[in-house]
């Protein structure tokens, strides 16, 4: 039995600011931050990993009532016998990462937390707040970039392939990704990504992984599946539409996403998957007949919300492997799906797509599908984004889907205004973050009421054929 003692007291700061403070002398570095909703945990140091909660027990100390967090970094092809890049295997791979310190933000306040297997030394929680006290506001970071841009010829050869096999009767559906790589102009932080995420205009999820010198991060739309007490809900996210240049125009491409069959065939297919395992684990399961819209900064998608009560003895970490993927992630049958994105893609995905979240001591969590995503040392990287293809897809269209979700990821870099200018063309460069347009906005995020907020156009609208939100 491991015992973990966790002191948590309150504070009074902005725990990004303290963050950026206290980020300094930790290479392990642990970010799950919504937008929308006050679950807000961010995480330095590593104080143990652990396979699972079963064999774990806490005592609290301090002032705060709080569970310790654990943050949970999980593949999306966990089996894939493909070598991932040299960024992405770097990282080891553990299942639970207790922090030496996080700073909360919850629905009961504001928080610092200590771990530690010992009593936790009242001089290091004193050093951690002192330190606190003098955070200062936090500033933007530009990050001139050039995008290195991968072939239409390349992602058509890989779309007919995908296609082939749906008319063969192989799968009904296959998500396909792309990946491309960024070098900037000049070394960054991956404080400087995350606050360009948390500032600036993406909605969703921002997500941070660093080890030793490599980091994941991204804002991702996407719930998998979030747990309190014996309440879950998940959210069934496929469907792809532009927002337009206008809230008329949004208004009316999402009037035809709601009518378009291939689009709600390929939605269905993602309700039936996560209805049938909430069935499995679950009692007094609901989910609406017909989805709604989420709209995003940049596109939006089919939406239906599912809620249920937990059958006693079900984890959220159980929860979690059943639900990953989802057809929304690989395609149906999911198993078959893998091993087609196996067959077809050159590379191994890593974390982008995997289910990243955290769990509290009492097994209350989430986690998120990581999307919108990229993998970077501190000079280059790679950022991925991907689409569904179904029978009637065009490949062209799907590459334009896939730009739009690419400026999720872009953003970090240059905070949304000029991303499309990196996506224009074989090549480009894109420029850093305009400080004087990061609006902070907090209008839409997964499984929040507020998700579908209005978001800015401009960009290229693809058909409504495009798939599911990777």
């Amino acid at each position: 039995m491991t015992k973990i003692y966790t002191y948590t007291q309150p504070v009074d700061a902005d725990i990004v600011d303290a963050f950026c403070v206290l980020q300094k002398g930790f290479t392990d570095q642990f970010v799950f931050y919504d937008k929308a909703r006050k679950a807000r945990f961010l995480g330095l140091g590593r104080c143990i990993a652990l396979p699972s909660l079963r064999e774990v027990e806490y005592e609290l100390q301090g002032d705060g009532a709080e569970p310790p967090i654990l943050f949970s970094f999980n593949r999306f092809d966990a089996d894939n016998p493909k070598p991932a890049d040299e960024l992405f295997a770097s990282f080891p791979r553990l299942s639970l990462m207790l922090p030496e310190v996080v700073l909360i933000e919850n629905e009961h306040g504001k928080f610092l937390q200590i771990n530690s297997l010992g009593p936790v030394y009242a001089g290091r929680v004193a050093r951690f707040s002192r330190h606190i006290e003098e955070a200062k506001p936090r500033t933007c970071t530009t990050i001139p970039f050039t995008l290195e841009r991968d072939s239409r010829e390349t992602w058509a050869q890989a779309v007919t392939e995908g296609l082939s096999a749906i008319e063969a009767g192989r799968v009904d559906k296959v998500v396909l990704s792309r990946r491309q790589k960024i070098v900037a102009a000049h070394p960054f932080s991956s404080k400087d990504l995350l606050v360009n995420l948390i500032d600036g205009p993406a909605r969703g999820t921002v997500l941070l992984y660093r080890y030793g010198d490599v980091f994941f991060c991204g804002c991702t739309p996407e719930l998998l599946v979030r747990k309190n007490g014996p309440s879950v809900e998940s959210m069934c996210l496929a469907g792809t539409t532009s927002v337009g240049a206008s809230e008329q125009e949004r208004q009316r491409l999402a009037s035809e996403l709601l009518r378009d069959g291939k689009n709600l065939q390929e939605h269905a297919y993602v309700v039936d998957f996560i209805r049938e395992v909430f069935r499995r684990n679950c009692h007094d399961v609901e989910i609406p007949r017909d989805p709604g819209i989420l709209a995003l900064q940049h596109v939006q998608h089919l939406y239906t919300p599912a809620t249920a009560q937990v059958l006693e003895g079900k984890t959220l970490m159980g929860l979690m492997s059943e639900l990953h993927p989802t057809p929304a992630l690989s395609g149906t049958p999911v198993g078959e799906a893998l091993m087609l994105i196996r067959q077809i893609e050159a590379y191994n995905r890593g974390f982008f797509g995997g289910a990243a979240g955290y769990v509290d001591g009492d097994g209350n969590g989430e986690f998120t599908v990581a999307l919108r995503t990229g993998v970077f040392d501190g000079e280059i990287g790679w950022v991925y984004a991907g689409c569904g293809i179904v029978a009637g897809s065009a490949a062209d269209d799907e590459y334009d889907e896939i730009d739009m979700k690419l400026k999720t990821i872009l953003s970090a870099f240059d905070g949304g205004s000029r991303a499309a200018d990196a996506l224009d063309g074989e090549g480009g460069e894109g420029a850093g973050v305009n400080c004087d347009a990061l609006d902070g906005d907090e209008n839409g995020a997964a499984g929040s009421e507020n998700a579908p907020g209005v978001p800015r156009g401009g960009e290229r609208q693809p058909s409504t054929r495009g798939g599911a939100d990777a």
